[in-house]
């Protein structure tokens, strides 16, 4: 065994002598450092087990003591070359340098598996933490870099800019521009590029089982700027103390409709699509070394498209916040004056029975203000949604729930309908229904008619002819024929709109809400009288 152990420390002598003169200088890169200790270290042991097997044979003593030799020398190697390359470039969120280091430590270390040495998971484990490490400052400098722009961001979108990356390379996104352009304002542009170049060398974070924290990290960046465009919109529902990373980060106003239609087309391409097509990179699929890794499980192979999944579902959450905070302002700018007052109150209608002046029968003011806003939105948002029409339908769809959904939850108004002192006459229930008449025929012009709107409004009508009935009266002999409502909303879309009468609604079929019958109201009513 002395003979052995003599063997041993003499290739460790000759190899210690050698690093002696090797040590990374201010001109040199941890890589190149990196690169030239593996040699050393790895050429040792790999002669040095050479040596044993000729000498002393496969013996088990012997065996035993090479390999917790040969141990001993790859954590003093994984030792060093924190020290001396890896720390400084975790600590300054060099990824790609770190990560260098770390793949090439392991190709020379993985050399010696055909020895019989598996000391890769040696390396790991003293390298995972510095890789983490660079992880987290690589992500907190998105997060940061894109904080500073968004508070001078002027929400317009724009084609992406020619970019080159520090390293003098294109990146990818630059490439890719000749086939696909995303327009998006400055601080998404600068997000979407950092991404782009966080995920191009992504071989050491599935080596070291990082690809979930890289996961993770990635959403909760993307959820911090959401928080960020949730600021940015004047009025928005949200206290800033629930804004989980944000902190006191200035964030310039969108102002005007088109800004903050600007925050929605941001967010929802970059989950819907760039941040997605990045994090693809992380798929075995795409990762040669990985996918013919003979000890990779099967099963760890489709473990990452599942998580992928759930990932992008969390991304989709997030936008349907800032989508949610987007709606709850405006229906809130239309229902209320700057005062405090309502524009929708039961009063509106419960005082219309008591003038003597002819009446002009006319969607309400409200209702009114509601589909010109739709109407402008429509506009903007073909501009800035093209081929993601959907979503620019969806963001319509909730906007028209959220006003009648407020009118449906709003309790003092149906108090003062159903129990307030004067009861609600004839032209009030008529000039109702008309109201929830327009919504309902705006709605389905507009493909932006859901199901849960259609029901809603029409519990609501329901509501209010029950609150009418209740006066003794019967409501279905006082309104007038479906025919003449549908006549009035059309007009009314016609004067609003500036545009021709559109033949029978003519409904997109291909759109997504075409499944939803804009039917009369007057099924309620032929219900309600049976």
């Amino acid at each position: 065994p002395r003979a052995h152990s003599l063997l041993l420390n003499a290739h460790y002598q000759r190899y210690q002598y050698n690093i002696q003169s090797l040590r990374p200088s201010s001109t040199s890169y941890g890589g190149a450092y990196t690169a030239a200790l593996s040699q050393l270290v790895f050429s040792a042991i790999a002669q040095a087990t050479s040596d044993s097997l000729a000498i002393f044979g496969k013996e088990r003593a012997y065996t035993s003591e090479l390999v917790i030799w040969a141990t001993k020398q790859t954590e003093a190697f994984a030792l060093l070359v924190k020290s001396r390359a890896l720390a400084s470039s975790a600590a300054a969120g060099g990824l790609r340098a770190a990560a260098e280091c770390v793949q090439i430590a392991l190709g020379h270390c993985s050399l010696l598996e055909a020895r019989g040495l598996a000391l890769c998971p040696v390396l790991l484990k003293h390298f995972r933490p510095s890789v983490e490490q660079a992880l987290d400052v690589n992500l907190k400098r998105i997060e940061e870099s894109t904080a500073a722009l968004a508070a001078a961001d002027d929400w317009e979108l724009r084609y992406p800019p020619a970019v080159t990356r520090q390293s003098g390379r294109p990146s990818s996104t630059s490439i890719g521009t000749t086939t696909y352009q995303p327009k998006l304002s400055s601080s998404a542009h600068r997000f979407n590029l950092m991404v782009q170049e966080f995920f191009e060398d992504v071989g050491p974070l599935l080596s070291m089982q990082l690809g979930g924290k890289a996961l993770e990290g990635l959403f909760q960046v993307f959820n911090s700027y959401v928080n960020m465009l949730i600021k940015a919109l004047p009025g928005s529902m949200e206290e800033e103390a629930n804004y989980e990373g944000s902190g006191n980060k200035i964030v310039r106003m969108a102002e005007t409709e088109a800004q903050q239609i600007a925050l929605l087309a941001n967010a929802s391409l970059l989950a819907d699509e760039l941040l997605p097509r990045a994090v693809m990179k992380l798929s075995p699929l795409n990762q040669a070394n990985y996918k013919d890794d003979p000890g990779r499980r099967p099963a760890d192979r489709q473990n990452r498209h599942p998580e992928q999944r759930e990932w992008k579902r969390r991304l989709v959450n997030s936008v349907d916040r800032l989508k949610d905070s987007f709606c709850q302002q405006h229906a809130l700018d239309l229902i209320f004056t700057e005062d405090g007052d309502s524009h929708l109150s039961a009063d509106m209608y419960i005082n219309m029975d008591g003038k003597v002046d002819e009446i002009e029968w006319f969607p309400s003011p409200i209702f009114q203000e509601l589909y010109a806003k739709l109407n402008r939105m429509t506009g903007i948002a073909a501009d800035m949604f093209v081929g993601r029409e959907r979503f620019a339908t969806s963001l319509l769809m909730r906007l028209t729930e959220t006003v009648i959904l407020w009118l449906s939850e709003d309790q003092s108004f149906w108090d003062d309908i159903e129990e307030g002192p004067r009861p609600l006459g004839p032209l009030g229930l008529q000039q109702f229904y008309l109201d929830m008449k327009f919504v309902i025929c705006f709605a389905s012009q507009g493909h932006y008619l859901s199901r849960n709107l259609h029901r809603v409004v029409n519990e609501i009508i329901s509501k209010a002819m029950a609150a009418f009935a209740a006066t003794g009266m019967d409501p279905y002999s006082i309104l007038p024929e479906d025919d003449w409502f549908t006549d009035i909303c059309q007009e009314a879309i016609e004067r609003l709109s500036g545009k021709p009468k559109a033949a029978n609604g003519d409904r997109d079929p291909n759109s997504p809400t075409a499944s939803v019958s804009a039917q009369s109201i007057s099924s309620i009513r032929s219900h309600g009288s049976s």
